[in-house]
């Protein structure tokens, strides 16, 4: 049997899920993005970019799009987030932000997590578009999700393609 997507009813319109029957449970979620970068723009984003020091700018930035997702997309319910946390690690090629969200409610905070990655992404490449033009993000993406119904799920590691 074929899943279906969840906002859309039967007669293919788009719909908030219904949640008010689903226990109320702690829920968590941990979503990433990788900002890609020249080694020269990598080292200013250590050192300080001329916007100032991006990584604090970036943090702020996710935190405050995670609890503004609801009025991003349209479907998400807004939620009352317990904690949203936003953070960076340097890396070959770039920087990855890492950004974990829970509540304790009846439907999950994915899409919080993955909202508080991307936004602090794109403030990266804000305070860094006046050093590289070509500054992008890949890969945004969930990594793993606990609480309520469907249980924990975890991201697979990659497959060595080699």
């Amino acid at each position: 049997m074929a899943k279906r997507l969840t906002h859309l009813d039967e007669s293919g319109a788009a719909r908030m899920v219904d949640v008010g029957d689903k226990p109320t449970t702690s829920r968590e979620a941990l979503a990433e993005c990788f900002v890609r970068m020249a080694p020269a723009t990598l080292r200013a984003v250590r050192e300080g970019t001329p916007k100032g020091d991006a990584l604090p700018v970036a943090r702020v930035a996710g935190i405050m799009a995670a609890k503004r997702t609801s009025e991003l997309i349209p479907l998400c319910h807004p939620l009352p987030l317990a904690s949203v946390e936003v953070d960076f690690e340097f890396a070959a090629g770039g920087v990855r932000v890492l950004a974990r969200a829970r509540v304790v409610g009846q439907t999950g905070v994915e899409m919080e997590a993955l909202t508080a990655a991307a936004v602090a992404g794109l403030t990266l490449i804000d305070m860094t578009k006046g050093i590289e033009r070509g500054v992008f993000i890949e890969s945004v993406r969930l990594l793993e999700k606990s609480g309520g119904r469907s249980g924990s799920w975890k991201r697979p590691p990659a497959k060595n393609t080699k």
